[in-house]
């Protein structure tokens, strides 16, 4: 099997992103820390259409690498709006609602925690959007591992919500975490956007059929467009997602088939599961847990990481289960048929692992050289662990119960019918 075939399995890239996060940890806790945090320091790069570039490493694997990440996320939210689950608004409504209910609850207790220790206006109120989005890779590799006899349903339904999570937190980095705004670069960044749109639009079948093309004709105009944003004053990941949009979905010469969205997706996804991510968790992830100066008494008096770990663990089940119960009990919206209630309660905890987006939010909201920041490095890890351990405490046992009446209906099935040596008999 294809390096690219096994990196496109979702427990594949879950685990990849899992390690680059570990040997950044424990780097981070050895004695020769200083060369791992030197390493993320260092600073290279060149002034471009007067856009000053000269970055850290640690900042360029979260501006540049995860835009890659985030230009995926584009395609899949757009082919979820134009041929997927999001489409059918009967069939989207309940896991849409579970997601704003996701992100609302644990944003709350995250808020409580910190106004009850420095007030509605202290520093630590910046941190309110790092509890609320879920790892889409991190939660289905999890599901994917633990619940292989679960109904299909539940996979849909967690990675509908995490789908539309992430297009919330897209919303809350771009108009959140954008504070001097440059009209000018922001205006020039329409050029390439335009140019890239028509171009996939008009060449998709080209595109389609010569691998090198996207690299030769796209790429730069990606690149380009990722400068003007960047220097915009906007978050530069938000220029792989509206790229992402820009790609059509269905095939643009009328026939029937895949369109290049998917195209794009399949070719490009072992790039972001076993290089962007990776990285970026490897450079976003290390955090010296206990400094031989300090201890751990300031991580764990700090709120922020109690708002963090308790918007996980606690705010996205409790969201996303009230949420749905709601809406499936005051409207006509309802879960699939094949999905029951302690089956979603599982799947809800397992929502509470955050990472990717999470780590990139804690640096947006209180910059690397915050003690905050490193505190929530820590409570998104310990949070996403724990969500991880609970999840696969509740649906273990119901995975296993699923592959018992599985198993049974089999060899019923066997038992009441043609045994199976006659049965291919007949079939040849």
């Amino acid at each position: 099997m294809r390096i690219g075939d096994i990196l496109r399995k979702e427990t594949v890239g879950g685990l990849v992103l899992i390690v680059g996060a570990v040997l950044a940890l424990i780097w981070a806790n050895t004695p020769i820390r200083e060369s791992y945090f030197a390493l993320r320091d260092f600073q290279f790069g060149p002034t471009i259409f007067g856009v000053d570039l000269n970055l850290s490493i640690g900042h360029w694997a979260a501006d540049a690498l995860l835009a890659v990440f985030f230009f995926l996320t584009g395609l899949e939210l757009k082919k979820e709006f134009v041929i997927g689950d999001l489409h059918n608004v009967k069939t989207a409504a309940v896991p849409v609602a579970a997601a704003f209910g996701g992100v609302a609850v644990p944003a709350l207790i995250f808020v409580i925690v910190a106004a009850a220790s420095g007030g509605f206006g202290s520093e630590l109120m910046q941190g309110w959007a790092i509890p609320t989005a879920t790892d889409i890779a991190f939660a289905v590799a999890v599901l994917a591992v633990i619940g292989s006899s679960l109904p299909t349903a539940l996979r849909i339904f967690l990675l509908t919500l995490a789908v539309v999570d992430d297009l919330i937190a897209i919303v809350i980095i771009a108009f959140v975490f954008t504070d001097d705004l440059k009209l000018g670069y922001l205006a020039l960044s329409l050029i390439p956007i335009i140019l890239f749109t028509v171009l996939a639009r008009t060449l998709g079948k080209f595109f389609a059929t010569r691998l090198w093309a996207a690299w030769i004709i796209l790429l730069p105009l990606g690149i380009v467009t990722w400068i003007f944003v960047f220097g915009s004053g906007i978050h530069a990941t938000i220029a792989g997602v509206v790229l992402g949009f820009c790609v059509p979905v269905k095939r643009t010469d009328g026939r029937e088939g895949i369109g290049l969205a998917e195209q794009f997706e399949h070719r490009f996804r072992p790039l972001s599961s076993g290089f962007c991510i990776p990285v970026f968790a490897f450079f976003a992830a290390g955090v010296t847990v206990i400094s031989p100066e300090s201890g751990s008494g300031g991580l764990l008096t700090d709120p922020v990481f109690w708002g963090i770990v308790l918007g996980l663990v606690l705010g996205k089940p409790i969201g996303i289960m009230g949420s749905t119960w709601v809406l499936t009990k005051f409207t006509k919206a309802s879960l699939d048929k094949d999905a029951k209630w302690g089956d979603l309660f599982g799947v809800t905890l397992l929502a509470g692992i955050g990472f990717t987006v999470s780590l990139l939010v804690s640096e947006l909201s209180f910059g690397l050289e915050s003690e905050h920041y490193e505190h929530a490095k820590v409570a998104i890890l310990a949070g996403s662990f724990i969500a991880a351990i609970l999840g696969a405490l509740w649906l273990v046992p119901r995975n296993r119960r699923y592959k018992e009446i599985a198993e049974r209906e089999t060899r019923d099935d066997n038992k009441d019918g043609i045994p199976d040596v006659y049965q291919q008999d007949e079939d040849n």
